[in-house]
Order: structure tokens, then sequence, then C-alpha cells
């Protein structure tokens, strides 16, 4: 078995981008250079998930316009969900439709029931460009699509509706970042 370095252990923590940012409502740019930036992204990324205690992070969480996702999510059986994906593509999304709660690194200290499908698949490459194909159920197929979501220049609140969302909104502009609410008025 081969020794691997823990993701994170020599990258640098970066500030997250918060609601509001341009960067978070714009769909991400493919990643089209896999040296060495691409690879301290990613441990950068890691480090960053990490530090604020999440489960994925998106590059443009990190103010990086680019398809790269990072996670470390249990599903619902507790198996642990490691790795990244680069230029992912959501291919599948099934099952029954899950209102779980769901917060964001970008919206910190917030969570709102939000409706998931039970089963994510997800398609892209590694960092050195070797296909990978992810399947998760429970809380790992909300993880993957949460993260799918953010490369698209969405996040989990554009998802919630009704009088969860006009709570959600309320509790945002009560934020000191909270400027960003127009983004999801519009």
């Amino acid at each position: 078995m081969r020794n691997r370095p823990i993701p994170g252990t020599s990258g640098h923590v970066r500030a997250l981008t918060l609601l509001g940012d341009p960067v978070l409502h714009t769909p991400c740019a493919p990643v089209t250079d896999f040296g060495p930036e691409l690879a301290r992204l990613v441990e950068d990324m890691f480090a960053t998930m990490y530090a604020a205690e999440g489960v994925g992070l998106a590059a443009n969480q990190v103010g990086v316009p680019l398809r790269v996702f990072v996670y470390d999510c249990p599903d619902d059986e507790d198996v642990r969900h490691l790795g990244h994906v680069v230029n992912p593509r959501l291919v599948e999304a099934d099952g029954e439709e899950i209102r779980g709660p769901e917060g964001c690194l970008s919206l910190p200290g917030l969570e709102a029931p939000t409706p998931r499908l039970d089963r994510a698949v997800v398609e892209g490459v590694r960092m050195d460009g070797t296909p990978v194909r992810i399947e998760g159920t429970g809380f790992f197929a909300r993880c993957l699509q949460h993260e799918c979501d953010h490369l698209e220049g969405s996040v989990y609140a554009d998802h919630v509706t009704g009088l969860r969302r006009s709570r959600l909104l309320r509790a945002i502009r009560k934020q000191p970042w909270g400027g960003g609410v127009a983004a999801l008025e519009g």
C-alpha cells in the first residue's frame, strides 16, 4: 500500500468568497491546464475546506472561477468519501427527493431545508487527467449536487422556496455579509 500524503497538509488556507461575490453567481470555466497550478489549487482547497470544517468546496468559493471541487464527506451509512474532481459533470441524479438541512461555507452559519435527489453520479477527471466516476447516495449525493451547482453559478439557497426561502433571506440580511442577498432576489 502506498503512503499518500493527507490532502491539504501542505496547502494554504484561502479566503472564502461569500454570497454576493459575482464569482459565485457565474458558471465556471473548464480546466485546460493540468500543471502545478492546478495541484496547488486542489491542495489549498482541501486546506481551506478542513479549516472551515466543511465537507465539500468548489473552486469559485475561494475566488477561482474554474470547474474543480474537493470533498471529504460521509454518506448515510457513515462511509467516508474523499477526493477531488476536475471538470465535473452531474450525469445522473435520481431516486427519492429528500428535503434536508443544507448549509454552505459561502453562507456561513446558516442552513435551510433544501430538496435534493437521493442519488447522484458525477463524471470528470483527476488532476492528472485520468477519468473518474463518483456515485453517491444520501448525504454524499447532496454534497455532489451542491458542489456541481456551485460550478454552474448557483448556491443551495436558489433551491429553497416559499416560506423557507423568505426565512432564509431574512436570516441572510441579518448577517454581516448579508449584502449579497440581492443575488438571490433577482
